[in-house]
């Protein structure tokens, strides 16, 4: 049995709803203590956060240290090689990449993921072997085991990847289509709006064309209501917003319920 496994690649192709988290706070803290809170998976978010590599290093060390099944997934902020080898090398083992437009980035993604091996000689990963993802070395078939382990989301948040949705879905090595409500609504001409029918129609498509492939379809739910929403139109893997968004909406009903 590999030393490298990745139970949410293999949820992603099973059925029943995987709800996560967006750590947008850069607290390893934060992160370690929602990782007991029994989610499918965290999100460490590299793109509108301000979590630097070693940010992220520090959150997939303690999502880790709470021993529970909260799996982590690093949203980088663009498809750089330099970045997501960096970000593999740290461990992480499920990556996002934003506004992805076409099947050949999609597929160009899937190869900066990937180790040039037999059965993917385009990969374009840079192999080194003391780093934190194979216990510094120590974990030895972690080069020959990683490729098949690292499950790839894509993002479709624009009126070009809506056009280009099924061949995106149909690219080999996608895991999952996430759609961005806020960035779709803003290409569609509806910033600010990401409840409107246009948008909503193409919340549907997005999840309808990763039906066809096989693959899931992934969103941001700002509230429950709409996460129960998407959960009951087969959208399978569901953000429950955002530590922040959680901390203020926490902490200012307490305020304004002792102050009345």
């Amino acid at each position: 049995m590999s030393t490298f496994t990745n139970p949410l690649k293999q949820r992603l192709a099973e059925s029943g709803t995987l709800y996560g988290l967006w750590l947008s706070l850069g607290s390893a803290d934060a992160a370690e203590a929602l990782a007991h809170a029994g989610f499918d998976w965290l999100c460490i978010d590299m793109e509108h956060s301000a979590n630097d590599s070693r940010d992220v290093t520090d959150q997939l060390r303690a999502i880790g240290a709470a021993h529970l099944p909260s799996e982590p997934i690093v949203r980088v902020p663009a498809a750089e090689g330099w970045l997501v080898k960096r970000v593999l090398d740290a461990g992480a083992r499920t990556l996002m990449f934003p506004n992805v437009e076409s099947a050949q980035e999609a597929a160009r993604i899937v190869q900066l993921t990937q180790y040039p091996t037999t059965e993917a000689r385009d990969g374009l990963r840079g192999a080194a072997g003391a780093v934190r993802a194979a216990a510094y070395g120590m974990r030895r078939d972690y080069m020959t085991t990683a490729n098949a382990q690292i499950a790839t989301i894509v993002q479709i948040e624009s009126a070009a990847a809506l056009e280009a949705v099924d061949a995106i879905a149909a690219t080999p090595g996608i895991d999952c289509l996430f759609i961005g409500p806020a960035d779709l609504a803003a290409s569609l001409g509806h910033l600010g709006d990401a409840k409107h029918p246009d948008v909503q129609s193409a919340i549907d498509r997005i999840v309808d064309a990763a039906k066809r492939a096989g693959i899931a379809s992934g969103i941001f739910a700002l509230d429950t209501a709409s996460a129960r929403q998407y959960a009951q139109a087969g959208v399978r893997v569901i953000a429950l917003a955002s530590d922040a968004i959680w901390l203020l909406k926490a902490t200012r009903q307490a305020l304004q319920e002792v102050r009345t």
